[in-house]
């Protein structure tokens, strides 16, 4: 390989390499705000599962490592360091690997996760009391905001404690179509006929769901692709870096 082309390889690695280290920072920051966003629906389902828990620390330990691989990536190439170049190379393959493998159970597990997903939305609205639990407040947020009622409808709250068990009749203020109502607990109605949004929070909770969905699947296929590159541009160079002749070396 001719000087000129190991300089543009150089280059193109080094550039490559700063592309991977802000995707690894846009990983790392959607893991963070996974983790500590308390007003979104994610804040509902991060209240009662550890699972997401667990793959916001795995985003946030994906990001960082990224970002990691992109500055030793960077580092390698300017300076033309050999073992740099091997360990980055092998470090992307063991990612590309661990990120392959997360998509393909994250898509054939999907049925089981909206199912946990349901459960864990019926679990809040049964154990439902207006306090300043995080779910509590993110769920009266998400009603109030998309103008919705209940999981699949505001038939969903007749399962709550306290609505089950009062004397009056209650329903969730946040659910209210009205003016002048609280934003949370619970309200007292004079007629049977509640003044509540008829639609279920479901299909909207979906669709937010699958919108973010293609944000951090469009994030991690740019990631793939730059890791790719990387490798690539990676091997080319540590094959082309100058290596001293040790035969030439004189014998004591």
């Amino acid at each position: 390989m001719g000087k000129g082309c190991i300089t543009a390889t150089k280059y193109f690695l080094f550039l490559f390499n700063l592309l991977f280290f802000l995707f690894g920072a846009l990983i790392m920051g959607f893991g963070l705000w996974v983790l500590l966003d308390n007003q979104s629906f994610i804040a509902v389902l991060q209240e009662e599962s550890s699972t997401l828990k667990v793959a916001s620390y795995m985003l946030i330990g994906v990001g960082s490592l990224s970002m990691l691989m992109g500055f030793l990536g960077c580092v390698g190439a300017i300076y033309e360091i050999r073992c740099l170049l091997g360990l980055y190379f092998t470090c992307l393959l063991l990612i590309l690997i661990a990120q392959v493998t997360a998509a393909v159970l994250i898509y054939f597990q999907r049925d089981l996760l909206k199912e946990e997903m349901a459960g864990i939305v019926n679990k809040i609205m049964i154990n439902y009391t207006g306090e300043n639990r995080t779910a509590d407040v993110a769920w009266d947020y998400l009603q109030k905001t998309i103008k919705c009622c209940g999981w699949t409808g505001p038939g969903n709250w007749s399962e709550n404690v306290q609505i089950r068990n009062s004397s009056v009749i209650l329903y969730p203020c946040s659910c209210g179509n009205g003016s002048g109502l609280p934003q949370t607990g619970l309200c007292e109605s004079s007629t049977p006929s509640l003044p509540v949004y008829s639609t279920g929070c479901m299909s909207s909770v979906e669709d937010w769901l699958l919108n973010n969905c293609g944000v951090i699947l469009g994030i991690c296929i740019g990631v793939a692709v730059v890791e790719l590159l990387g490798m690539i541009l990676s091997m080319c160079l540590c094959k082309s870096v100058h290596q001293e002749d040790y035969t030439k070396v004189p014998r004591y």
